[in-house]
């Protein structure tokens, strides 16, 4: 109804509104040494499309009311300027900036990464080409403040400020992707990185546009799918690498085409590999196993899926060329050079069109993803299949992968029964966008702008050849923007809707079915006041989470794996199941989140600034942090949520006293953008009441025994952990600097600093290690090379049960050559990935014994456009 009341709005004010006389602006941008400026973006406030610059810096452009004009181009100053239907021609002159600036779209006011009152990174064109990984967070990583949970290098999702989860959002031009990634550390998120225009990183919480749960910072994906530019004939690019180390080749191709505002695009990309390779390096085994449990990640893995591993998944290691380390004895550390079951094949595809006018814009988009990627260290120990075997089905080295595409039962046939299996994962998503913008003839709304979504996501998982957990989610969204001028003020007001119906069915459904609803309208308005812009915000948003479960003990048999042959209901020889069967429970978690911010950036001299931001956000738990009540194999776990409490050895689900999670988060940055010498420096402060966080209980779970105190030791039991909430401090800086000795070479230093802790004094889990790194970039014409060193220092701040993770450096190169051959514009580029094949763990990883970085690597690409 909203949305229909806006889009009538609109046509009502484009149909009855006064009629400005349109008028074609003319102009040039140069640079301070008067040099023409090409393919400068030259845009209105108010209208979605944008000009470019020719090759003479020139452009023209429709003003039919008096606006503001902004002229950006990536790593110069941005520089906006009023105008009217009567300004004369117009000359504007880009200052360039010593620090990497490019507009951020997640913005919504326009703004640079360099003019933002909170940090923003971005990683863009070649560079973001050139670096981009399977996975967002093995693509972001090196970024001061930004890490990765590392499942393996098909499933590594960001972590923003040791923040991630459900509280680091993920979106693709502004909306939610709609995947799992954000429930369990093996669900892959559904971003491509070589599909993207740009990566924009929002550090700190961004809750104001996205939502209660961006309360640590928000990853935004922007492509083209939609066109929002004039496309003027046809247009578009291809690509091919090889990754040796994995042996990956990955194909991906952009195409566009325009004919009188009617627009066209395709992007796709199919990538297909095998397991990838690390230094040598030890399994965990039995000796490390002896109830040493780790916070969700480390030694509690090993003993809870590892002398299994040991006696079993050996042969998988002997398999891929490694049988001089199977011959050690029994109980000996055992050694692998490469990590098994770490395949991907993937493919997906973008296809979107639009019309694009002077003040309407209107687009549609259509995504389709397929693809299977292997899931390290998902072991079924609690499965009763008899024999080891070869794991024949995991030889991806040869990439073998058209039996998934099949969905052939064969590569998993050959496990004639074992406690320990590998499992794949197969994604599918469709995805559906629509994008409406119109520009009114108005002095105070500038324009109206509605996009929405609709995603339809399915995660399987394979064992046997057959699906053992299915993971799906429907969501809508619906985000309406109004850009309006108030006197001196320039901001959006704008609705937010999403309806997202999970579900989980099968053996690791962990998390019952569940409804999110949310309903938000929020205020972001700037003014300027001589050096200085302040910001302001603000969000009200009523979240609904509805569920209707089982609770009790036939609920935890129900993710016990009953299809293998377990007796699910052994608990009655314990003499308590009769008093306390399971019981349905409808339940509703219905609140309102409140957020709000203040921000001002101070322009004290030519070239440099400082921007504090305060925020304050709200958000409630989601389902997995609430309702989780059963076995998560990807932790070696067995998870509760912060709604169930534990008498004894029954579980009762008494959901009383949920509190908001509230982050206090002050971010101060120093930027200077101008000369030969630019920097930026972030310090940040964040204060979290009830902070959401997994403990373990001090019980431990076996599916004959259920949840029984540690002391009642049974073999393949799992420890219990429950999610809590506890006041928390996360603080520290990054910094990113760099020189440009001449107009060849250039160094650069970044690194960053985190300190997270509980009010009691104990440090949260899988917090990531710190980093420091240097760079050397030399360029020469076409030519350019760069070599970088990154150290991650010791992890010794440990959280309960945490063993520490030891400091490596990775040393990388990469080369690029930009060529023409027949007409094409082509680059061809290598980069090499630890030089030194450095064994390397990464602390914030689930999986960290199991899956160390990958070795050496070499990546060799050609990329063309035309």
């Amino acid at each position: 109804m909203f949305k229909q009341s806006l889009i009538t709005f609109a046509i009502t004010s484009a149909i009855f509104s006064s009629q400005a006389s349109a008028a074609q602006l003319k102009g040039k941008v140069l640079d301070t040494n008067n040099q023409p400026v090409p393919n400068a973006t030259v845009h209105l406030h108010g209208k979605s499309q944008s000009v470019k610059t020719d090759i003479n810096g020139q452009f023209s452009i429709n003003v039919d009311q008096a606006a503001q004009l902004h002229v950006s181009k990536d790593n110069f100053i941005n520089e906006r300027i009023d105008v009217s239907p009567d300004s004369p021609y117009v000359t504007v002159k880009l200052a360039p900036s010593s620090v990497e600036s490019v507009v951020v779209y997640a913005s919504a006011l326009h703004k640079s990464n360099i003019e933002m009152a909170s940090p923003v990174a971005v990683l863009s064109g070649d560079e973001l080409k050139n670096s981009a990984k399977p996975t967002l967070g093995e693509t972001l990583k090196q970024l001061p403040g930004i890490n990765a949970s590392y499942f393996g290098p098909v499933s590594s999702s960001p972590i923003i400020r040791g923040l991630d989860g459900p509280r680091v959002k993920i979106t693709q031009n502004g909306l939610d992707s709609s995947d799992a990634s954000r429930v369990g550390p093996d669900h892959a998120n559904t971003n491509d990185s070589l599909a993207a225009q740009q990566i924009e990183v929002l550090r700190g919480p961004a809750t104001l546009l996205y939502g209660s749960g961006a309360i640590g910072g928000v990853v935004n994906v922007v492509d083209n799918r939609i066109p929002t530019d004039v496309i003027e004939g046809v247009q578009g690019a291809a690509e091919f690498s090889h990754d040796t180390n994995s042996n990956t080749n990955t194909v991906a191709a952009l195409f566009e085409a325009g004919n009188n505002g009617f627009n066209f695009h395709f992007d796709g990309v199919t990538r297909k590999g095998g397991d990838y390779e690390t230094p040598r390096f030890g399994l965990p085994g039995e000796e490390h196993d002896e109830h040493d449990h780790d916070e969700h990640g480390h030694d509690d893995h090993d003993e809870h899926g590892h002398d299994e591993h040991d006696e079993h998944g050996h042969d998988e290691h002997d398999e891929h060329g490694h049988d001089e380390h199977g011959e050690e004895e029994h109980g000996e550390t055992e050694y692998a050079e490469r990590v098994a079951n770490t395949f991907i094949d993937s493919e997906q595809f973008n296809i979107g069109t639009s019309f694009v006018g002077d003040h309407l814009t209107v687009g549609l988009s259509y995504g389709r993803i397929e693809t299977d990627y292997g899931i390290p260290a998902h072991s079924h120990e609690h499965h009763d299949h008899g024999d080891e075997h070869d794991h024949d089905e995991h030889d991806h080295d040869e990439h073998d992968h058209d039996d998934h595409d099949e969905h052939s039962e064969d590569e998993h046939d050959h496990a004639h029964g074992t406690e320990e299996e590998a499992v794949f994962a197969r994604v599918k998503q469709d995805r559906w966008q629509a994008m409406f913008n119109y520009a009114l003839h108005n002095n105070w709304i500038e324009s109206i702008q509605v996009r929405a979504g609709f995603t339809d996501y399915e995660h399987s998982e394979i064992e046997h050849g057959a699906v053992g957990t299915t993971f799906t989610n429907e969501t809508t969204e619906l985000r309406t923007n109004i850009e309006h001028r108030l006197g001196e003020w320039h901001g959006i007001i704008g609705y937010h809707f999403s309806d997202s119906d999970y579900a989980a069915e099968g053996a690791e459904a962990f998390t019952p079915a569940t409804n999110t609803k949310t309903h938000a309208f929020y205020v972001l308005e700037e003014r300027r006041f001589g050096d200085v812009t302040l910001e302001l915000g603000a969000r009200v948003e009523d979240f609904a989470l509805s569920s209707n479960f089982t609770s009790g003990h036939d609920d935890h048999d129900e993710h016990d794996h009953d299809d293998h042959g377990h007796d699910e209901h052994d608990h009655e020889h314990e003499g308590h199941e009769d008093e306390h069967m399971a019981e349905v429970i409808d339940y509703t978690l219905d609140t309102t989140n409140f957020s709000a911010s203040i921000g001002a950036v101070y322009d004290y001299a030519e070239g440099q600034n400082v921007a504090v931001n305060l925020s304050r956000s709200e958000r409630a738990p989601l389902t997995a942090e609430l309702l989780s009540n059963g076995l998560h194999i990807a932790t070696s776990t067995y998870e509760l949520g912060l709604g169930y409490h534990i008498e004894g050895d029954e579980v009762h689900f008494e959901p009383e006293h949920i509190e908001q999670e509230r982050s206090t988060n002050l971010d101060i940055s120093f930027r200077r953008f101008i000369g030969d010498f630019g920097y930026t420096v972030n310090f940040f402060y964040n204060d979290v009441s009830n902070y959401y966080y997994q403990r373990n209980t001090g019980y431990m779970y076996t599916g004959e025994h259920g949840i029984e105190l540690a002391d009642h030791h049974h073999d393949g039991a799992l420890p219990v952990y429950q999610f809590e909430s506890a006041d928390a401090e996360l603080y520290g800086f990054e910094f990113d600097a760099h020189y440009q000795i001449d107009a060849r070479n250039r160094i650069k230093v970044f690194g960053d600093h985190l300190r997270a802790e509980l009010d009691s004094g104990e440090y949260l889990p899988r917090i990531p290690s710190n980093k420091l790194g240097t760079s050397y970039r030399f360029e020469l014409q076409d030519f350019m090379a760069e070599l970088s060193a990154t150290h991650y220092m010791t992890q010794d701040n440990l959280a309960q049960s945490e063993t520490k993770t030891d400091s490596y450096t990775l040393l990388d190169a990469s080369f690029s050559y930009n060529f023409s051959l027949s007409g094409v514009d082509l680059v061809g580029y290598v980069n090499v990935d630890n030089i030194t094949d450095e064994l390397g763990f990464v602390h914030s990883s689930f999986i960290k014994e199991q899956a160390p970085l990958p070795g050496r690597n070499f990546k060799l690409g050609i990329r063309g456009y035309f």
